[in-house]
């Protein structure tokens, strides 16, 4: 089966068919190429496919069959050029900046990103002569004002995690397109189910394989879509530096691709749910969730996504001891930093996703004490508030 006319085809079809060049063999199903070298015809032909004069698989750990399918389908999912898989969503952040940044590039990245990722940038380019600076919300004056000649990244999440803000993605791609510099957008959260930043403007999406994209916590892994001429800078570092995705994980979100649609129409539709119960329950002093009318950024969700996510974010009165006893509750939620499950899953970040910042960047970013994040999974949308609710009773 060729993917010669995929850009033709719908999402839905992208999810399922994108990628997948069948063998000589004639399976039906992805295969998983186990190995770890490829044997060669001759010593010559040996030589042209390591030096780049013919094309072909080389060592896998930057040249996988399984791999090839799996960063190609989510390609063609984004609507990008191409795509490099890495073994962890971090794994990719880091790709992206020590592959392509040098000493006296400058970067602007919002403080309101995954905590992982705020240690990382504002900690280990600095040391390769790479400037960091974090801006918190996200005005474009703010920005602008703190754009340079040598800035070669505006980083942002959209919406962020746990607080469900959002950027308004065309507006930030021209201000950097502006200035000479590129967009960054982590489009963890709504995949490209509902998301597009790269329509948008937006010049390359990062990714945490981890989250929606398996759907069913099963693996770790990551994934950068850019253009040719990026993923091949990037291809360069994956072959020296080896951050790789293992074929059997790439496989798994090969396979997690085919449903993402169904799967996130689901999350939104119970997340929806969810929030809406949430909300009348007493002790609970905000819900965050972009689908609700009173969201700040409810109107900018309906014009650049799809859905409004599965990701509802709640703050309670009463600080740490509330929020920590309203987790200990539950009976049906899984108690976990992860997200992007089929099983619904609630975790404090002030000391679990966020827990290595510091106090003062928890302020910065809103991060309180009495937030809770919840990922509303596939169950019954109504057990899983129910189940919330009743946690929120036993509190």
């Amino acid at each position: 089966m060729s993917s010669d006319n995929s850009h033709n085809w719908h999402q839905d079809t992208l999810a399922v068919r994108a990628g997948f060049e069948r063998s000589n063999v004639g399976e039906h199903a992805e295969p998983i190429y186990t190995t770890s070298s490829y044997v060669f015809e001759s010593a010559a032909a040996a030589a042209a496919r390591f030096g780049g004069q013919a094309p072909g698989n080389v060592y896998s750990r930057f040249t996988n069959p399984t791999v090839q399918t799996f960063e190609k389908r989510l390609a063609a999912m984004e609507g990008g050029e191409a795509c490099i898989a890495t073994s962890s969503g971090m794994a990719g952040t880091a790709t992206l900046v020590f592959a392509t940044m040098q000493q006296g590039d400058h970067m602007l990245v919002s403080s309101n990103l995954f905590g992982s990722t705020v240690n990382l940038l504002g900690k280990y380019p600095a040391r390769f002569g790479v400037d960091v600076d974090f801006i918190n919300g996200f005005a474009l004056e703010d920005w602008a004002a703190k754009i340079r000649p040598n800035t070669k990244y505006l980083y942002l999440e959209t919406p962020t995690n746990p607080l469900m803000q959002l950027a308004d993605i065309k507006a930030f791609a021209e201000l950097a397109h502006q200035h000479g510099a590129q967009l960054v957008v982590d489009n963890c959260f709504c995949t490209p189910a509902l998301q597009k930043p790269l329509a948008l403007g937006a010049d390359i999406v990062i990714h945490s394989a981890t989250k929606f994209l398996d759907g069913q916590g099963r693996c770790v892994g990551g994934a950068i879509v850019g253009t040719q001429e990026l993923i091949k800078e990037l291809t360069a570092y994956m072959r020296s530096a080896g951050p790789s995705l293992s074929p059997f994980n790439a496989w798994v979100f090969t396979k997690g691709l085919e449903t993402l649609g169904l799967r996130m129409k689901q999350h939104c539709i119970n997340a929806h749910t969810v929030a809406e119960a949430l909300q009348s329950q007493p002790g609970v002093e905000r819900v965050i969730y972009p689908g609700l009318p009173e969201h700040p950024d409810h109107e900018l969700a309906k014009t650049q996504q799809t859905g409004f996510g599965g990701i509802v974010s709640i703050e309670v009165s009463g600080g740490r001891e509330a929020a920590w006893s309203l987790i200990d509750a539950v009976k049906l939620c899984s108690i976990t930093g992860n997200l992007g499950d089929a099983r619904t899953t609630i975790t404090h970040p002030a000391t679990t996703t966020h827990g290595r910042l510091t106090q003062e960047q928890r302020d910065e970013a809103g991060i309180t004490e009495g937030l809770i994040r919840i990922a509303v999974g596939l169950e019954h949308a109504d057990d899983i508030a129910a189940d919330l609710i009743q946690a929120m009773a036993r509190d």
